[in-house]
């Protein structure tokens, strides 16, 4: 599009008159995607007939992609190719048959929320740039904090159960040694903190890089199911304390990424108020039970904890990404902690009430308002909505571990307690052999080709992993409410189909 040459302005050779790009072509082109998304993603969500998986190794898919960025822009109808391309060869986690990760399933309220807000491209820090994400963000956390328990508190969405976890651990410091912030770790002694066994991998990610040192992150042992063994805790603590390190901290787990072990929160919160430990709570997979009254129970004593990291983009569907961090403390604690009283946003003297400028909470600046997407399916489906949701998922994984210790050749590695189903599956040329080393050294091969097998084929997509000394087994996880108790059959069917000639 050629701006008009009446009364042109040019600075540094460049015409200032008119927009500077092709306001309908634009228009067309959101459109014309628009209409393939609908076509190609949603409306193909739900059809078990479409693959999971377009596997293509890595160089293959990069000359298929024409990755390469070049000095001339292409054509609409070029591009649209490159869209069509980019769907058909991306894994369908929409797909009820995507049991590989903790988050799966198609919830049309959250997708249109993420519409919206891709379109409306808004930042939340301040209530003068973003007013209605702002409110939203605020309505979901006040009843998060709700559901877990407390009374009152604070709390800010941010990406990630790990930065949840990073938040809760530098929160948890502070407190300790409001200091830190000014001054830094010199002078403080060796600070430690205790986590289960079995947690997620962030806790480590976050001692190193807030300068706590791997070496400083106690894990306790668990039990046989995954969870955190309180004599132990209350060992370790101790021990700690005899040689001169610091105990500030303890993080325990709702909900662990592989068993989905639950750990006993009320004996744990025992041991920090006896030590003056900070709790936090690790809720980011197992949070979203407290929405079930018939399942919250797996939280007992949550509401004990200083702080929960809950990700309702996993059991809740809201999108990824959509995770809450939040705090019992309601004296701007985490304000305190993370500010840093920028004056080009934070002005003390606005016309409104600058208490809704929450963005000073926030280790970042830009941020997306992902409470919204949240907040928009709860509006649909209502707090029963997502109760039944919740319900239904934990149904269908005991439907499922029935059917398994029904089936010969599939061996269950516990009774799960949540909906991570962890199994064996044992080929018939192993099965009447001794389970010794020779056994358990080739039923560590099963699994990973079994999963190439289905990926290649495109029939489903399940994750599968070695864990605390035992050989590679799968991990069912159950999220979707488009999975029905066929696609459970099928799981089982397709497993024995492609793994019974090993």
């Amino acid at each position: 599009m050629v701006p008009s040459r009446k009364n042109v302005v040019l600075v540094d050779g460049v015409i200032l008159n008119g927009p500077a790009t092709d306001v309908k072509a634009g228009e067309k082109f959101v459109e014309d995607a628009c209409r393939l998304i609908m076509e190609e993603v949603v409306l193909k969500a739900t059809d078990i007939n479409e693959k999971v998986c377009e596997w293509r190794p890595p160089e293959e898919l990069k000359r298929l992609l024409d990755l390469e960025l070049r000095d001339a822009g292409e054509p609409h109808h070029r591009l649209l190719q490159r869209c069509q391309d980019v769907i058909r060869y991306s894994v369908k986690t929409n797909h009820p048959r995507f049991f590989n990760q903790l988050y799966a399933g198609l919830d049309y309220y959250s997708l249109v929320a993420r519409f919206m807000t891709e379109a409306l491209n808004p930042s939340v820090y301040t209530y003068e740039v973003s007013p209605v994400f702002l409110l939203v963000e605020e309505a979901v956390l006040k009843k998060m904090i709700e559901f877990i328990g407390w009374k009152e508190g604070d709390g800010i969405f941010n990406p990630g159960g790990s930065v949840s976890n990073m938040y809760a651990m530098n929160l948890a410091r502070y407190k300790y040694c409001p200091d830190i912030k000014e001054k830094g770790l010199s002078g403080l002694p060796r600070l430690i903190l205790f986590t289960s066994a079995e947690c997620h991998y962030s806790m480590k990610k976050s001692a190193s890089f807030l300068g706590i040192g791997t070496e400083n992150v106690c894990f306790v042992e668990t039990d046989g199911r995954g969870k955190m063994i309180p004599e132990e805790l209350e060992k370790h603590v101790q021990e700690a304390k005899k040689e001169g390190a610091a105990p500030f901290l303890v993080c325990a787990t709702s909900g662990t990424t592989v068993l989905g072990a639950f750990d006993p929160l009320d004996e744990i919160a025992d041991i920090c108020e006896r030590h003056g430990l900070w709790l936090h709570v690790d809720a980011s997979w197992g949070g979203s039970a407290l929405m079930s009254r018939k399942h919250r129970r797996l939280l007992q004593g949550i509401h004990r904890a200083d702080s929960v990291a809950w990700n309702p983009h996993k059991m809740l569907m809201a999108g990824i990404q959509c995770c809450a961090f939040l705090v019992k403390d309601k004296s701007d604690l985490l304000k305190r902690c993370y500010s840093a009283n920028a004056s080009y946003l934070f002005q003390q003297d606005k016309f409104y009430d600058v208490s809704y400028d929450t963005g000073d909470k926030s280790i970042q600046c830009s941020r997306r308002p992902d409470a919204f997407k949240f907040w928009l399916a709860w509006k649909a489906l209502g707090t029963l909505g997502l109760e039944e949701r919740v319900n239904r998922a934990l149904a269908l994984s005991r439907y499922l571990v029935e059917e398994i210790k029904k089936r010969e050749g599939f061996k269950l590695l516990m009774e799960p307690e949540y909906a991570n189903i962890c199994f064996w599956y044992i080929p018939p040329s192993l099965r009447q052999m001794e389970e010794g080393p020779e056994f358990w050294a080739k039923l560590h091969l099963v699994a990973p080709a079994i999963k190439e097998r289905m990926m290649k084929k495109g029939s489903l997509m399940l994750g599968y992993q070695p864990h605390q000394g035992k050989v590679n087994f799968f991990r069912q996880v159950v999220i979707s409410p488009q999975v029905s108790r066929e696609d459970m059959d099928f799981l089982l069917d397709e497993i024995d189909l492609l793994g019974r000639d090993m």
